[in-house]
C-alpha cells in the first residue's frame, strides 16, 4: 500500500512521536490528521484493551472553541440537547444537524465556563458551521481551533494508571463529568470519557508542547499494569455499539435514525428541531442496528460498506464489521429499513467475498 504524504493538509499530532515508536501498522485521516488504526492486530488489541490499559492518540478529535457573551445563543441554535440544563463541569454528547435534521457531526460538548464551550468533533468540518452561523447572525462570538489535543486512557486498569499521575482526585470524576487537574506548571481539562466500553479518560492537552511529557509519563507509570500506546478499536466499538459518524451515520441521516433520540430534548427552536420532531412522532423509515453476519470470521474490511437485501430488496447497509473473538461470531451495524429491523429478521449481506446470511439483534453485544 502507497504511503501518505504529509502535508499541512494531512497533519500530525504532538503525540506521533509515541505513536510512531509504538509502531503503528495502519492509519486512517481523520479530521485532516493521522488516526493510528492497529498497532499489533485488530485482536490482539482488541484483548489487550479488555485486560489491560492504553495511552491512544486521539488528538483527531479537534476542538471547536466558541467563547463571548452570545456563545450559549449560538450553542442552544446548533445543539439537540438542553444547553440550560448543563452543569459547569458537564459534558455533553450532541447531535448537531442541519436545517433538514441531517447530522453534520456528534462532538461531545465541554462547558469551560458559562460564556465558553468546546466541542470535541468527530470527523468534519464542523468549525465552518459554526462560523458561518455566528457571522451570519452578528453573533458576538470568538471561535477558534485551539492548541487542544485530547489523549484518552482506556481499559479496566486505566483510574489506577490515571491515579498514579493526577492522584485519586481522578477517582471522584463522574461519567460525562471533568476536573481541571494540575500538571506540571499547567492543569488540564480530565473527564471520565472516551471512545470504548471498557471504561477511561480523556485529557484535553491545553498545549502541544506537553504532549510528550505526558505521554511517556503515563508509559513510565503504567509498566507494571501492562500500559501501552493504542488506538480506538474496531472490534470493541461495534461489539458496544458506539457509532462512528461519516461511517454508520452521516448527513442523510437524522439522529432518530441513528438511534440518538434521548439526545434530541431541547426545548429550544434549534436547527433541524422540525424534521427531528416529526420523526419522533411518526417514527423514521430506518434506523440503527446491531446484525450478527453468519459464517466465518474470514470477511474482508468492509470500506465503503455492503448492501443489505430482504425479500429480494435493498433494505439498508452494513457500514462497520469484524469478527469478535469473545462472542466468536460477524459483528456489524447497520441501517436497516423499518420493513426489516426487528430482531430475529433474517436478512442477506452482500460482501466482497459473496452473500452471507445475517441477523438482525435487539442490541449490541456489550
Amino acid at each position: 500500500m502507497a504511503g501518505i504524504i504529509p502535508s499541512r493538509r494531512i497533519r500530525g499530532t504532538p503525540f506521533s512521536a509515541l505513536v510512531e515508536a509504538a509502531g503503528a501498522k495502519a492509519f486512517t485521516v481523520y479530521n485532516h490528521m493521522l488516526l493510528a488504526s492497529y498497532y499489533e492486530s485488530y485482536e490482539a488489541d482488541y484483548r489487550h484493551l479488555k485486560e489491560h490499559v492504553q495511552i491512544w492518540d486521539v488528538a483527531v478529535e479537534r476542538q471547536v472553541s466558541i467563547k463571548g457573551p452570545d456563545a450559549l445563543r449560538l450553542m442552544r441554535q446548533m445543539s439537540t440537547r438542553d444547553m440550560d440544563k448543563m452543569a459547569e463541569d458537564q459534558c455533553y454528547y450532541m447531535p448537531i444537524c442541519d436545517h433538514n435534521g441531517g447530522m453534520l457531526n456528534d462532538p461531545v460538548a465541554i462547558k469551560i465556563a458559562e460564556d465558553h464551550y468546546w466541542l470535541s468533533l468527530a470527523d468534519g468540518d464542523l468549525l465552518q458551521w459554526a462560523l458561518g452561523l455566528a457571522i451570519g447572525q452578528g453573533f458576538d462570538v470568538e471561535i477558534e481551533e485551539p492548541d487542544v489535543s485530547p489523549l484518552a486512557v482506556q481499559g479496566p486498569k486505566a483510574e489506577d494508571l490515571m491515579a498514579r499521575v493526577f492522584g485519586d482526585e481522578i477517582r471522584d470524576i463522574r461519567f460525562f463529568r471533568y476536573k481541571r487537574l494540575p500538571f506540571s506548571d499547567t492543569e488540564f481539562v480530565v473527564a471520565r470519557s472516551g471512545w470504548s466500553k471498557q471504561g477511561g479518560f480523556e485529557i484535553y492537552v491545553d498545549g502541544g508542547h506537553y504532549g510528550l511529557p505526558l505521554g511517556n509519563l503515563l508509559l513510565e507509570k503504567g509498566r507494571d499494569l501492562s500500559a501501552r500506546v493504542g488506538c480506538p478499536n474496531l472490534i470493541e466499538r461495534i461489539e458496544g455499539g458506539l457509532l462512528s459518524y461519516g461511517s454508520d451515520m452521516r448527513r442523510d441521516n437524522s439522529p432518530i435514525e441513528s438511534g440518538l433520540s434521548r439526545f434530541c430534548n431541547s426545548p429550544a427552536d434549534y436547527i433541524g428541531k422540525r424534521e427531528i420532531e416529526r420523526q419522533k412522532l411518526e417514527g423514521p423509515k430506518r434506523q440503527i442496528r446491531s446484525v450478527e453476519i453468519d459464517g466465518p470470521g474470514d470477511l474482508p474490511h468492509n470500506g465503503a460498506g455492503w448492501d443489505v437485501y430482504g425479500d429480494g430488496q435493498k433494505v439498508g447497509l452494513i457500514a462497520s464489521a469484524a469478527w469478535s473473538p469473545d462472542f466468536q461470531t460477524n459483528v456489524s451495524i447497520g441501517m436497516i429499513d423499518k420493513s426489516h429491523w426487528n430482531a430475529g429478521t433474517r436478512i442477506e449481506v452482500h460482501t466482497k467475498r459473496g452473500v452471507r446470511g445475517a441477523t438482525v439483534r435487539e442490541k449490541f453485544w456489550i
